[in-house]
């Protein structure tokens, strides 16, 4: 018997969604029509068309932009992914140390992105911050204003302890909504802990992750603050990011139309490499359920 299905909630969400395109979408016209006009007050403007996006591809700083921002993503990613299921596999699961742990592992995600540039800028100073002074006592020349690999490294550290709970909540979750029964099979088979991570648990964290790495992916290619406060994009040019180097465009040097023009750029190099990220991981999906009917 065919069932019919009852469509009529798509209604009470409707508003919703119209208003949430409407507000997408106007800012998105307004950065299109400014992309390829050149302004030069608020009467005169000049249609330029594709003048702007071909300056902004030539442009060899953009090139040095985007090459550190794949190389602080990819780097983070690395980190964060592999750290984060770690730390879920070691989370209790359950009792007053599951909530006592939750808590603590959930307070970085809590603090706003300008504190945490600003809390890192304290702990890394030589004379009060605990991380800088450690390292002076070390004998290691630590110092972020100076050296780029130092500044480079923070940046990485400081992202790593902010943002990778975030992976370990969204990991946590996905364990505990594997049924006990995979488990009980696993021992009845004598299955190592390696051989349930890698069919059981891992498998099942797919679908979390793929929203991970998604959230990731697309936060750390548009960071902006934390950089910005704890090192305001140097020394020189080494940590200025894509999200800066447009908002000097835009703000500070006022080129409405090449900034607006590399916005449309920077969305569209967000928007490609998250679908490749998404086709990739959830091909691996159907590979693996592939095998396991297998």
């Amino acid at each position: 018997m065919h069932k019919v299905q009852n469509n009529r909630a798509w209604w009470l969400i409707l508003p919703m969604l119209l208003l949430v395109a409407f507000s997408a979408i106007i800012p998105l016209m307004t950065v299109v029509n400014y992309s390829v006009q050149d302004v030069f007050d608020a009467n005169t403007r000049y249609f330029t068309g594709t003048e702007w996006f071909r300056e902004m591809l030539n442009d060899p700083d953009l090139h040095a932009a985007v090459l550190r921002q794949f190389a602080f993503s990819l780097t983070v990613l690395a980190i964060e992914v592999p750290l984060g299921i770690g730390i879920a596999l070691l989370m209790p699961k359950k009792g007053w140390q599951a909530s006592a742990v939750l808590i603590l592992v959930t307070m970085p995600l809590l603090i706003p992105w300008n504190v945490v540039g600003s809390i890192w800028q304290i702990f890394t100073r030589g004379d009060i911050g605990l991380m800088g002074w450690s390292l002076r006592e070390l004998g290691y020349e630590y110092n972020i204003t100076a050296s780029p690999v130092d500044a480079w490294l923070t940046i990485v550290l400081m992202d790593v302890w902010h943002w990778t709970p975030l992976i370990a909540l969204l990991c946590y979750s996905g364990l505990r909504s594997i049924p006990d029964a995979y488990y009980q099979a696993a021992r009845i088979d004598r299955a190592s802990r390696w051989a349930v991570f890698r069919f059981i648990q891992l498998p099942k964290l797919t679908n979390v992750l793929v929203i991970g790495i998604l959230l990731r992916f697309m936060h750390s290619f548009m960071i902006y603050a934390e950089p910005f406060v704890l090192t305001g994009g140097g020394p020189g040019s080494s940590t200025t990011f894509l999200s800066q180097s447009l908002t000097t465009m835009a703000i500070g040097q006022q080129d409405l139309g090449p900034s607006a023009a590399f916005s449309l750029i920077y969305f569209l190099i967000i928007l490609l490499v998250s679908w490749v990220f998404y086709t990739a991981i959830m091909n691996m999906q159907k590979d693996n359920k592939k095998q396991g009917e297998a």
